[in-house]
């Protein structure tokens, strides 16, 4: 499966279609940014959204994943709905190691504030407990939007 191959294969279709990004986009429920996105290979479609996107296209799931029709002779060993669960399954995943990575950054950012905690004393010794302090706030910060984005669903 490659990204760059699936968007231009979609960009392709739209056109056979004669739909614009926009028309698109308001048939299967997203935004236009996110077609365009699609069809420059930045990211591929969402579990969700798949199956009508192939359904307004007018291809299979594994057209769609492949970026490419189908020989009419060609034999398949996954049908659609094992590529998808594969599809869900792997979105899944993803979305657990994001938000993995938040919990990390959350704990890594408490374990820095309590090291800021245990220096004091000299100016140096200060200004280094200082540093680890906004090291520590902003760690936590950024798992916190991290796992924020990856629970929300971007």
């Amino acid at each position: 499966m490659n990204q760059c191959n699936t968007g231009k294969f979609i960009s392709q279709k739209r056109k056979e279609k004669n739909l614009t990004q926009e028309q698109l986009a308001e048939k299967i429920g997203v935004s236009n940014k996110t077609i365009s996105k699609w069809e420059t290979g930045k990211c591929m479609p969402d579990y969700g959204v798949v199956q009508s996107l192939c359904k307004e296209l007018e291809i299979t799931v594994a057209e769609l994943m492949d970026g490419e029709e189908s020989e009419e002779r060609s034999v398949r060993l996954y049908d659609d709905e094992q590529i998808m669960d594969l599809l869900r399954r792997t979105q899944e995943l993803e979305k657990q190691k994001n938000q993995l990575y938040g919990i990390l950054l959350i704990v890594m950012g408490i374990a820095l504030q309590a090291l800021s905690h245990t220096m004091g004393g000299s100016d140096m010794q200060e200004l280094f407990s200082g540093i680890l302090l906004g090291l520590s706030v902003g760690e936590m910060l950024v798992g916190v939007y991290i796992l924020g984005r990856s629970m929300i669903g971007r």
